[in-house]
């Protein structure tokens, strides 16, 4: 089995490499990853200047554009064989509600399912982000992915993806199939002044969850209730945002 990796933390984060040499016993293991950071990129593709693969070592490539781009590349002519399945992550950080609006490490995923091709996005979510130095913490994520992997993926339906977020607890609970929650208004921008007298804004953090019950009707949980419970967080995701429930209403408002 080929197996394609790729993230928005850069080709050298600790997560993708924990992740790729976790993936080793399933097959050939091929990093093509941003040169650095290219988080909250979504799906976003680079048009407007050509793009440099380099491999920096033997199945380790770095380039010069977004995590999309390097899925693209990869399944597009970069290699002379085809990837059975891609692999985004894992994210520093978590990828739960509105944040897969943003997420570079779901945008190259989606790419993938793009190109027809199974494809899950993995997450580290952490309580401190200075955690995130410690490789041991993904290395427990990688290994949990490996099994997962090793069992058999779920079959998803087309243009679907795995959204899944480990949460960085002593003993993981399980693992529960959830819903996107919801996350509260982002935080304000805050404006600074640099050396230079020019106004300079940086964008407000992500908004806390919004509380919603355990269980929804159906059963169902949220993904932030499962990683705050410590369990993994699966959540099947789509590209399709059609909301399909209102197109006769909408169609009848429009008509009168």
């Amino acid at each position: 089995m080929n197996i394609l990796v790729a993230n928005d933390d850069g080709v050298f984060a600790p997560g993708i490499q924990a992740l790729a040499e976790a993936l080793k016993p399933l097959g050939r293991v091929i990093i093509v990853a941003p040169e650095s950071e290219r988080s909250g990129f979504s799906s976003a593709l680079t048009l407007d200047r050509p793009l440099r693969p380099v491999e920096i070592m033997p199945d380790v490539w770095a380039v010069n554009g977004t995590p999309a781009d390097c899925v693209y590349l990869s399944m597009n002519g970069l290699f002379d064989f085809e990837f059975d399945l891609v692999v985004s992550g894992i994210n520093s950080g978590a990828n739960l509600g509105d944040d897969v609006l943003y997420s570079g490490t779901i945008g190259a995923a989606f790419e993938g399912r793009l190109m027809r091709q199974p494809a899950i996005a993995v997450s580290l979510v952490g309580k401190d982000a200075s955690h995130y130095l410690f490789i041991d913490n993904f290395r427990a994520a990688a290994k949990w992915v490996h099994d997962f992997i090793a069992k058999g993926l779920p079959q998803v339906p087309e243009r679907h993806i795995l959204n899944i977020n480990i949460p960085e607890v002593e003993k993981l609970e399980g693992a529960l199939v959830t819903y996107q929650g919801r996350r509260m208004q982002s935080k304000p921008i805050t404006s600074q002044v640099n050396p230079r007298g020019h106004h300079v804004y940086w964008i407000g953090l992500s908004g806390e969850a919004v509380l919603e019950p355990t269980r929804d009707s159906s059963g169902a949980v949220s993904d932030f209730y499962a990683v705050n419970h410590g369990y993994v967080s699966i959540t099947p995701i789509q590209m399709d945002a059609t909301n399909y429930d209102i197109l006769e209403q909408l169609e009848a408002q429009i008509r009168d």
